[in-house]
């Protein structure tokens, strides 16, 4: 939160307004160079932003070049250091989302923001789960009470989210945590330890990227998302191997894990994606992709396999349309849904729907067979009461 000082409450009297207009501009410069890191004081290298947008990305989305790998992590060396004119920046981001970042892109992104996250891996080896930050409006959040089903099965999870995340800015898995009770503003370290403990963890944005974090003005001012929107998500802070996440359209899924491939930060050994609800990990109800991507060599690509199918929920439990899953207050009515699953007083379209979410996180990092065997488990974590502990544990924390 930005906090003002005031100065003087004394109305300026005529011989205070001529040094106004210079002293407003030292100001402005003050308050620039303070978001900037050492870096904006560095030779970044050939590449401006103003350049990159005039000869390379700029000239509309038919039309515009992609980057080589150098060229966007200069790029986003500079954002992050906060040389760029605000103008500048606003022309780049745009740019970047008329004409489709490539996957070399968005690992050089990826790669120069995981450089500055601070991560903290458990001793646990979680699912990590990377859903769109700036959060849903309409349908129920039910990756909280997923992961918490999946902890009591024995499938650790990972969640992570910041707090009113541009451009939508609606309800993420911190407000769902924070009115269960649950502690969300916590450091690296303890987020880590929450894991340990519970089987279940969640990370601030804030806490754990921080340099991201400083974008939120910028973001805030852009009115639409860009590709900051779709990297955060993949920061992995627990230094999970699996990654679970969502999609709309089976292309990005394909873009996600090719980004993966081209990150040489990251060493996955599982992705798994799903048609998801508001571009939220929680699996839509129907007829509905999901894709597979597996490292047979520890990540780097040369013998991974993606596949991709189709299932049909109603084959899982889940026999109904996504307005069934829809509430009013997605933060408050979420968290109610969350503890009615979990302790098991509620058997309603939500726990079928929360025990298949549940079932994908404990196939995705290998604890069951198939989805079929995750299914079971997840019932099972729910009937025996192990997923209602788990809640208590985090409440406890």
């Amino acid at each position: 939160m930005r906090r003002f000082e005031v100065v003087s409450e004394t109305p300026l009297d005529s011989e205070q307004i001529g040094p106004i207009t210079p002293l407003l501009h030292r100001q402005t410069q003050r308050s620039h160079m303070a978001k900037a890191t050492p870096e904006a004081s560095e030779q970044f290298g050939e590449w401006p932003l103003k350049r990159l947008i005039t000869e390379v990305v700029g000239s509309g989305p038919k039309s515009a070049d992609d980057m080589t790998r150098e060229q966007a992590r200069e790029a986003i060396q500079r954002i992050f250091a906060g040389e760029p004119d605000h103008t500048t920046l606003g022309s780049f981001w745009l740019a970047n989302r008329w004409k489709r970042n490539t996957p070399e892109e968005l690992g050089a992104y990826v790669d120069e923001m995981c450089e500055r996250v601070e991560v903290a891996a458990p001793e646990a080896d979680p699912v990590d789960c990377g859903a769109n930050y700036d959060g849903k409006g309409s349908t129920a959040i039910l990756g909280a009470a997923a992961g918490i089903v999946a902890a009591g099965a024995g499938t650790p999870v990972v969640v992570h989210s910041g707090d009113r995340v541009p451009t939508q800015k609606q309800d993420s898995y911190k407000h769902v945590l924070d009115e269960l009770g649950i502690g969300t503003e916590l450091s690296p370290a303890e987020s880590a330890a929450m894991v340990d403990e519970t089987g279940f963890g969640f990370y601030y944005q804030p806490a754990f990227n921080p340099a991201v974090q400083e974008l939120w003005e910028r973001r805030d001012m852009m009115g639409v998302r860009t590709f900051v929107n779709t990297i955060e998500t993949l920061a992995n802070p627990a230094d999970a191997d699996v990654h679970l996440g969502s999609f709309y359209h089976l292309a990005f899924a394909k873009k996600v894990v090719d980004t993966f491939e081209a990150s040489e930060y990251h060493d996955l050994d599982r992705v798994i994606m799903f048609q998801g609800m508001e571009g939220y990990d929680d699996i839509r109800p129907g007829y509905t992709k999901v894709a597979e991507w597996e490292s047979a060599d520890g990540g780097d690509g040369a013998d991974a396999s993606f596949t991709d199918y189709e299932i049909e929920t109603p084959e899982y439990g889940m026999d109904f349309e996504e307005e069934d899953l829809e509430v009013d207050d997605v933060a408050v009515d979420s968290a109610a849904i969350t503890e009615g699953v979990v302790t098991g007083e509620r058997d309603d379209q939500f726990a079928d729907a929360v025990a298949l979410n549940a079932a994908f996180r404990i196939y995705a990092r290998g604890d069951a067979a198939d989805l079929s065997d995750g299914l079971t488990q997840a019932r099972t974590a729910i009937a025996d009461g192990d997923a209602a502990a788990v809640l208590d544990d985090l409440r406890s924390f």
